[in-house]
């Protein structure tokens, strides 16, 4: 063999090497990658001709897949569209996925590789890959309650159970129908997309989840926990709460909504300032206790932190870094830079309930294949011992105060002893105040933790509060819960 044969031979097995090293580098790195690319559609058509599994409230579907004739094989649909989409999220051929649709897509898809016995069995049977089921911890009645509670206004509402973190309710509005998303007419899919992210009422956000907003006088709850923990207080220490509250480093006041002291007194104490939300006393045990004391407070009810992961998107909770004291004084009460999700709320009323303890919240009860073995369940995890079961009992008593005596009345069951605070956070000057109300119930026996967030609900200014506008929703809520 002469030498350029030889060069030539040479070449060729080099070429070979490195197209079977691309190969499976490809399969072995980055076949996920490109298998999930948006413009690889021949994935795309493979996944849409996949039984998908269903997405299930108790053996009920609020997702499933239906046969088609046309060249996708299945047809996506959602029987309640609206009321579940912010937690169901969408399946579509054009713009991917969303909400349990994308974080459990292998599991209802049935490519998770705990479901890789199952495919076997698929294989040697000769039958076509089926997705497993994933059931929510969602109870259909108190979600239909929030959803409906919601009518007319841009809001969330998430409800919790305290023993175990499970979500019973995860309620947004304005909302959007994932049936729309999921079509197989790709013109009509496109056209209801750009409407949808072209709407200033955002309807594809999960406002329980997904945005920030000040939590107002719903923060008071931390507070005062921290105040309890440092035991320097009771719920009966005397407060300092007159109608203005003089702040150092600025001339300008804190001051109570209604311009007058607490109560009728200029030292209520901690259970009057809670029944009244009155920000000067807050604001005076703010400054006490001084940021660190705060921001720990809030970190042990989860602020800081992710708790959710079962969706796409949750955001984090926040206390702000390094605030003066002006701004440590409005933080105590909600305001200044204090940010926080529905859910984190709703977290801050379940771990209270739960003698201190705050679970972790989850979604997924249970995953199972197509012929219904079980996959994986999800047991109840603690995220934080927030307080100690004698101040949660304490916190207790001043919540029930709150419904019983002061600004949660709108939130009274009959025969049902409710735990709650109100809130109003204030924004701006050209938007209304946002409404909060945080409650548990029963007192006694915790079933159920709520937190409901009205952004807007189309009345007057002045006549926006959390206990008339958020109170009531949260009330039917729970009474969905508790069977009333």
């Amino acid at each position: 063999m002469n030498s350029a044969i030889r060069r030539l031979a040479v070449a060729a097995i080099i070429l070979m090497l490195a197209l079977m090293a691309n190969s499976t580098y490809l399969q072995a790195f980055r076949s996920g990658e490109i298998n999930g690319r948006n413009d690889n559609n021949r994935v795309r058509d493979s996944q849409f001709s996949i039984n998908r599994g269903p997405i299930l409230i108790g053996s009920t579907p609020i997702a499933q897949s239906k046969p088609t004739n046309d060249r996708f094989k299945f047809q996506r649909t959602y029987t309640a569209g609206p009321t579940y989409a912010p937690v169901s999220g969408f399946y579509s051929y054009v713009f991917g996925r969303g909400g349990i649709e994308l974080t459990m897509n292998s599991e209802l898809n049935g490519s998770d590789p705990s479901m890789a016995f199952r495919r076997i069995i698929d294989v040697i049977s000769n039958r076509p890959q089926q997705g497993g089921s994933v059931t929510l911890t969602l109870n259909a009645a108190a979600q239909q309650a929030a959803y409906s509670g919601l009518s007319g206004k841009t809001g969330a509402v998430v409800a919790i159970e305290p023993k175990t973190g499970r979500i019973l309710a995860m309620a947004t509005r304005p909302s959007y129908d994932p049936n729309l998303l999921a079509s197989h007419d790709l013109d009509k899919v496109g056209a209801s997309w750009k409407n949808l992210m072209e709407s200033p009422a955002k309807p594809l956000s999960n406002r329980a989840v997904q945005e920030l907003y000040p939590p107002g006088s719903t923060f008071k709850l931390v507070t005062a926990a921290a105040a309890l923990s440092s035991k320097k207080y009771t719920p009966e220490t005397k407060v300092n709460s007159p109608a203005e509250l003089p702040l150092p480093q600025t001339t300008t006041p804190l001051v109570n909504e209604d311009l007058k002291n607490c109560g009728g007194s200029n030292n209520a104490t901690l259970t009057i300032a809670l029944r009244y939300s009155c920000n000067t006393a807050f604001g005076s045990v703010g400054l006490e206790l001084g940021p660190d004391a705060l921001r720990e407070q809030a970190a042990k009810f989860g602020f800081g932190e992710k708790p959710l992961t079962e969706l796409p998107g949750v955001a984090t909770s926040q206390f702000p870094g390094d605030p003066n004291q002006p701004q440590t004084a409005q933080s105590a009460i909600g305001q200044f830079d204090v940010r926080a999700t529905p859910l984190q709320m709703a977290m801050v009323a379940a771990g209270i309930a739960n003698k201190g303890e705050v679970m972790k919240p989850y979604l997924v009860q249970n995953v199972k294949t197509a012929d219904l073995k079980t996959v994986s369940e999800t047991k109840p995890e603690t995220l934080h011992q927030a307080v100690t079961e004698q101040v949660a009992a304490q916190l207790t008593g001043m919540m029930v105060d709150v419904v019983k005596n002061g600004t949660g009345r709108p939130g009274q069951i009959d025969g049902v002893t409710v735990a709650g605070k109100t809130g109003t956070a204030q924004t701006s000057k050209e938007r209304p105040p946002f409404a909060w109300f945080t409650a548990f119930a029963p007192a006694e026996d915790p079933k159920v933790a709520v937190a409901v967030l009205i952004e807007d609900a189309n009345v007057p200014r002045t006549d926006v509060a959390g206990g008339t506008l958020a109170a009531p929703i949260a009330k039917k809520v729970m009474e969905a819960v508790l069977g009333q």
